[in-house]
């Protein structure tokens, strides 16, 4: 009899819809803590959006100015784009604090405190949950510059994943970075200003590429080029913080900006990431549409090389179909991870559960583990 890969554990993808940091860290351990190795702290306050509050850090940076049309109005925040102005020539550039450190430290404290009154379980860790450079770029530097202004952004993220690493014990931290954009370019789909172009291509290798090519999604020239760019960002994690990717294909109003056909794509991705990032990585997490519980969409998995200290975890617990839904996916999942060599892995939503409606949130924790209970040999 063939033994399928057991379930064991969840993960939070990072964003949970409760008004604090405090009240996240209360729900999450009443209701899964069992089943959790890490924490975050729901991104609450101005992350609530992901990365739209970023706009007021390029606001911030002398050298960059929004183009002069009408405002872009999403969720409250400005998406216009910004440009370089001239006033500053692009390497020098430099934008100041992020908001990432001090909010880390801000909900850390309150992690600590309910660890030690034992709310939090013992050696559950703090998840810190960060946008690759790539995301905040794509959103609000103007197409023609992003290139040009992309080193300074990065190096104000390493700026900041140091800042979370010094005010936070090693052993006591997980540093989560969200792959999403990558996938609109990997897919060459539109996030609302036509499709995205790679400019992050190495030159040598694009000259080999038909310009046709390069815009088929799966382009493995793209794909190389999210990864490169993404393992400059996990690869600055020192040792001894745990690193995880999450692999996203977005979430506006449940929907993703594009339904991948398949896994394989993800499966690209999360094979680059073991190849390029210079320190082990310690999960991943890879969305599951609702739609597919078929063979043909977890085929690829059976390719998926990780190793042996990374944890995976399938985005494939839905509220709408709860654990039956669940149980299909797990099931059609099984197979191809057996080929793969993987003999155990986790649940999880295919993204963060922080837009929903906030009365969801505690039996949605319970559906995880209540499917990982149903699934139990």
């Amino acid at each position: 009899m063939t033994q399928f890969p057991l379930v064991r554990g969840a993960h939070l993808v990072g964003s949970i819809n409760q008004p604090t940091a405090d009240g996240t860290f209360r729900i999450v351990s009443e209701h899964l803590g069992a089943d959790l190795a890490r924490i975050p702290d729901g991104e609450v306050g101005e992350r609530f959006h992901w990365i739209l509050f970023q706009g007021a850090a390029f606001d911030a940076t002398p050298g960059l100015t929004r183009l002069p049309i009408d405002p872009i109005i999403v969720a409250g925040f400005d998406l216009r784009p910004l440009a370089l102005d001239g006033t500053v020539e692009s390497e020098n550039l430099e934008f100041g604090p992020l908001g990432y450190a001090s909010a880390a430290r801000d909900s850390y404290a309150r992690f600590m405190a309910l660890r030690d009154a034992g709310v939090i379980a013992p050696h559950t860790r703090f998840q810190v949950c960060l946008p690759s450079p790539l995301a905040p770029i794509t959103s609000y530097v103007f197409a023609r510059d992003q290139a040009e202004v992309y080193p300074a952004y990065e190096r104000a993220m390493l700026r900041e994943i140091d800042a979370i690493c010094a005010a936070i014990p090693a052993d006591d931290l997980a540093i989560q970075i969200d792959l999403a954009t990558e996938f609109a370019y990997i897919e060459h789909v539109s996030l609302g200003g036509g499709p995205l172009e790679a400019w992050f291509i190495e030159t040598d290798d694009a000259v080999s590429e038909t310009t046709a090519t390069l815009h088929e999604p799966g382009s493995p020239l793209v794909i190389d080029g999210c990864v490169r760019l993404a393992a400059r960002a996990g690869s600055h994690v020192p040792a001894g913080v745990e690193l995880g990717f999450h692999l996203c294909y977005g979430d506006v109003a449940e929907s993703h900006f594009v339904e991948p056909p398949t896994s394989a794509n993800l499966v690209a991705v999360a094979n680059g990431l073991r190849s390029a990032v210079r320190r082990p990585i310690n999960w991943v997490h890879l969305p599951v549409p609702i739609e597919r519980d078929d063979a043909a969409y977890f085929a690829p998995l059976a390719s998926l090389e990780l190793n042996a200290e990374t944890e995976l975890y399938l985005g494939l617990v839905h509220h709408e179909d709860g654990i039956d839904g669940a149980s299909r996916r797990i099931r059609a999942a099984s197979a191809p991870l057996t080929a793969a060599g993987i003999d155990q892995f986790g649940v999880a939503t295919e993204c963060g559960f922080g837009r929903g409606p906030a009365e969801r949130t505690a039996p949605l924790l319970d559906l995880h583990a209540a499917v990982i209970a149903a699934v139990a040999p």
